[in-house]
């Protein structure tokens, strides 16, 4: 089985302060896909954060420091490695990296992506507006070529049951219409080349409520009586969702305001 464990770290020096490393000691997913770095790769070598229980780490990270910045930790070499995807305002940002596993046999990308937030103000959320527009068809593209999982803060929550207060946050950014739309399409628009991918967790879990949060806000007591978002996904190409076998999302143990999601998968890299 193929473990593969999303999380935005919200910080990854803070998140190994808070016991991350012995959870990734015992757990031991093969692969974890990292949102939030908020580090420099002059910081992740210094603090020796460039490998995490016994995971080689690739990156991607914002030029701002203190900022964004993706990256993936894994156990099994990749054939090459992707940083970015547009060239300009969103690369400089650190939102996407892409492993790959090539084969005779196959085509696998394994993505960790962050998605913008809109919660600043229209200006962010105009940026949000921005990615997307271009992520879609990037995306397609992509599906053209290869299967993939991307893993990531998507920082759309799609569904009314995906987070707990859905009345009273329908013109917040992360449940506006127009954004739901935008995962709507993805999850649906098929034509010739492409099938649409798949929620996986929802695939594994179609009716889950409560337990399905992976964000919780640090205002107020937000977390001790979870009032979530599921704002963290495994997006995957149609023939790697169908392998997806298990889910869990760790609560256990608070390493950032997100909480890891796993999946395994009946796949070996």
């Amino acid at each position: 089985m193929f473990q593969l464990t999303s999380l935005n770290l919200n910080g990854i020096r803070s998140a190994v302060s808070k016991g991350l490393v012995p959870w990734l000691e015992e757990k031991r997913p093969d692969c974890m896909c990292v949102q939030e770095v908020k580090a420099q790769l002059p910081d992740l070598e210094k603090a020796q954060l460039t490998t995490l229980a016994g995971m080689q780490g690739y990156f991607q990270l914002a030029q701002k420091k203190g900022y964004s910045g993706v990256g993936i930790y894994t156990r099994h070499t990749p054939s090459d490695v992707r940083y970015g995807w547009d060239q300009g305002e969103f690369d400089a940002e650190g939102r996407y990296i892409e492993l790959r596993f090539d084969s005779p046999a196959r085509r696998l990308s394994i993505i960790s992506a962050y998605f913008p937030s809109g919660s600043s103000g229209e200006e962010r959320q105009a940026a949000k507006y921005r990615f997307l527009d271009g992520f879609f068809p990037y995306l397609s593209a992509l599906q053209r070529q290869r299967e993939f999982i991307l893993c990531g803060d998507i920082n759309i929550a799609h569904q009314t049951i995906d987070l707990k207060n859905w009345r009273s946050n329908q013109k917040n950014s992360g449940f506006l219409p127009e954004e739901r739309a935008w995962m709507t399409k993805l999850l649906s628009e098929r034509d010739e080349q492409r099938e649409p991918l798949v929620d996986v967790y929802r695939r594994l879990q179609p009716e889950a409520t409560d337990s399905c949060y992976t964000w919780w806000s640090n205002r107020g007591q937000a977390y001790a009586n979870n009032v979530g978002w599921r704002l963290d996904y495994h997006l995957a190409t149609p023939a790697l969702a169908a392998q997806a076998r298990t889910e869990s999302i760790y609560k256990g143990q608070k390493f950032s305001d997100h909480a890891p999601l796993t999946i395994g998968y009946a796949l070996a890299l």
